[in-house]
C-alpha cells in the first residue's frame, strides 16, 4: 500500500489507517452496538496483513475497551504498527463522556493507555476534542512534556479549528490534525487544509464513509431499524436524520454508476475521494470484520480521474442546493 509523509515529520503512514471506534463495543453513548472481540482482533491482524501500518484508537471508545482489544491484538507481533490514541474524554454518568484537559488528567490518561495497549511509547497522541477551550494550552504543554520524556513521539490535534491550532503551535509544533471529512462533511476544506499545508501539518480524516452512509448498505428501513445500542447513528449523527437522510440516500444512488464503471465499490469511492486531496496524509477507515477492511484497504491505491471528481462535485452541489432549499 502507498504511504504518505505525515506533515513535517519523518513518519510515513499508509494511505489507509484502521479506525477502532466500533471495536469499543457497547457501554458508552456513542456506541455502534455489540461487537465481538474475536472479530475485532482478526480485523486488526487482517489490516496488518494487507499492509496497513497504523491504527487509530482512543480510551473513550468503550471506556478503555478498544485500547484493551488493540493491546491483545499486538501481543506476540514481531513488528508492531504505528499506534495513535487520544486524551481529553473521560467516562461520565450513563455512558456520556466528559471533556477534561487538565494536566493531572492527561498524565493519568497516558499512563492508562500505555498499560492497556502494552507499549512503552505512543507514536501519535491526540487531544481528542479542544474542550474546555480554556484548557487547551495546559493539555498541549503536558503533551509536549510527554514528548520530551519519550512517552509520546508526536503531538497531535483532533477536531481543532485554525484559531486553536495557532494557539498551540508556539508551545510545541502540531504534527498532524485529525478531523471529520467526507463527501457530506466538508468543513475541513474551508480554511483548515490551507493552514495545514502552509505549516506542514499532516491531516488524517475520520469518517470518510460517513459512518457507513456512503457505502450503499443503508436504506431508510435499515436506518429506522438500527440496533438500540447504536447510539451514534441513531441519536447523534445528523446525517442519519431528516432532511439530510433523504438527500444522502439519493446522493449514494447517483454515485453508484461512478463506482461501477471503475469496477469499484461505493465504500472504495468514498475513501478515494478523501485521498484525492494532497493535504491528506491518510484516511481513517473503520472496520468490524476482516471482510470490511479487505474491501476498503485497496482504496488507498486508487487515484480518481478528473472526470470522476468533476462528476462527484456536481452531485455534491446538487445535494447542497437541495438541503439549502429545505432549511
Amino acid at each position: 500500500m502507498k504511504t504518505r509523509k505525515m506533515g513535517w515529520t519523518d513518519l510515513e503512514l499508509t494511505t489507509v489507517g484502521l479506525g477502532t471506534f466500533a471495536i469499543g463495543g457497547v457501554g458508552w453513548a456513542a456506541s455502534w452496538g455489540p461487537q465481538d472481540d474475536k472479530d475485532s482482533i482478526n480485523t486488526i491482524h487482517r489490516s496488518l496483513d494487507l499492509g496497513i501500518n497504523w491504527l487509530d484508537t482512543a480510551p473513550i471508545y468503550g471506556f478503555g475497551h478498544a485500547e484493551e482489544v488493540v493491546g491483545k491484538a499486538l501481543k506476540g507481533l514481531s513488528k508492531k504498527p504505528i499506534i495513535a490514541t487520544k486524551c481529553g474524554l473521560l467516562p461520565g454518568e450513563k455512558g456520556v463522556p466528559i471533556n477534561h484537559l487538565k494536566k493531572k488528567s492527561v498524565l493519568a490518561e497516558v499512563e492508562a493507555s500505555l498499560k492497556r495497549l502494552g507499549i512503552d511509547t505512543i507514536d501519535i497522541y491526540f487531544v481528542h476534542w479542544p474542550i474546555p477551550d480554556e484548557d487547551i494550552e495546559e493539555a498541549w504543554e503536558t503533551i509536549a512534556q510527554l514528548v520530551k520524556q519519550g512517552k509520546v513521539r508526536w503531538a497531535a490535534a483532533s477536531n481543532f479549528n485554525v484559531a486553536q491550532l495557532e494557539r498551540v503551535q508556539p508551545i510545541h509544533p502540531v504534527a498532524v490534525l485529525e478531523s471529520s471529512y467526507s463527501m457530506i462533511e466538508r468543513g475541513l476544506e474551508d480554511e483548515i487544509t490551507d493552514y495545514c499545508a502552509k505549516n506542514k501539518i499532516g491531516i488524517v480524516p475520520w469518517g470518510p464513509m460517513a459512518h457507513g452512509l456512503l457505502t450503499g448498505r443503508f436504506s431508510r428501513e435499515r436506518v429506522q431499524n438500527l440496533d438500540k445500542d447504536d447510539g451514534f447513528r441513531r441519536n447523534i449523527s445528523q446525517h442519519f436524520q431528516e432532511p439530510q437522510l433523504s438527500a444522502n440516500l439519493e446522493l449514494v444512488e447517483k454515485l453508484r454508476p461512478i463506482a461501477q464503471r471503475n469496477d469499484r465499490t461505493l465504500a472504495q469511492l468514498a475513501v478515494a475521494w478523501v485521498l484525492r486531496r494532497p493535504e491528506v496524509t491518510s484516511a481513517i477507515v473503520g472496520a468490524r470484520k476482516p471482510t470490511q477492511i479487505e474491501e476498503t484497504a485497496v482504496a488507498g491505491d486508487w487515484a480518481l480521474t478528473k472526470k470522476d471528481t468533476n462528476e462527484i462535485e456536481k452531485l455534491l452541489a446538487e445535494r447542497a442546493k437541495k438541503l439549502g432549499a429545505e432549511k
